[in-house]
């Protein structure tokens, strides 16, 4: 369980001891502060509820967050992977290559020595560029690039949701807070807060943002 789940708990657990107390009082109250009494009991439950449901908010944005997290990572073994397969296929074009001059260089090269070369200097040349297979070093590198930006925005979606995550644990701490102190603006800002941020975790998991 996150930080942010467990503040949670505890919040709630909070706003059900003072619902608790708040009934006891009330029952010990007369009959004309009992109106003051009701309405003073249902704040701790509207603000646990309001606790539970940016609790709902945020196991939804750390979803979202640990998807992001997992593709980036797969993304960038990928392409670390591709770059190691490109590297080991220009060092074999470079000797395949380079094995081809040293025949051609050779005196008294005859037409098989020319035929050697000539066929070296074609396996260099397929693995340049090889569409057909797309496993050329030219196909190589256009996929690591295009692995290269998927990487990348996952990076960018995981970074927006932390934002969120972030946001959803300080509002969830504000409510908590809200319980024992009894400042309504801070219930206020807790749910303006929350609502900010599930609406913006909404935005990335749409890709709009």
């Amino acid at each position: 369980m996150s930080d942010g789940l467990e503040q949670a708990q505890e919040g709630i657990e909070r706003a059900h001891h003072a619902s608790e107390h708040g009934s006891s009082g009330h029952g010990s109250s007369g009959p004309d502060n009992s109106a003051e009494s009701k309405s003073t009991d249902n704040t701790p439950r509207n603000v646990a509820i309001l606790i539970a449901t940016l609790a709902a908010c945020l196991a939804l944005s750390e979803m979202g967050e640990k998807a992001a997290q997992n593709a980036y990572l797969t993304h960038h073994i990928s392409v670390s992977d591709t770059y190691g397969f490109l590297q080991a296929k220009n060092a074999r074009r470079a000797t395949y290559a380079s094995t081809a001059d040293v025949i051609e260089s050779m005196p008294g090269l005859d037409a098989e020595g020319r035929k050697r070369a000539d066929r070296l200097r074609s396996e260099a040349a397929r693995m340049a560029d090889e569409p057909k297979t797309n496993d050329g070093a030219k196909q190589l590198i256009e996929r690591a690039q295009a692995m290269e930006h998927d990487r990348d925005h996952s990076f960018h979606v995981y970074h927006q949701f932390e934002l969120s995550t972030g946001a959803l644990q300080i509002a969830i701490v504000l409510a908590s807070v809200s319980i024992v102190t009894r400042i309504r603006a801070l219930t206020y800002g807790a749910a303006l807060l929350g609502l900010g941020a599930a609406a913006f975790a909404g935005l990335v998991a749409g890709g709009v943002v």
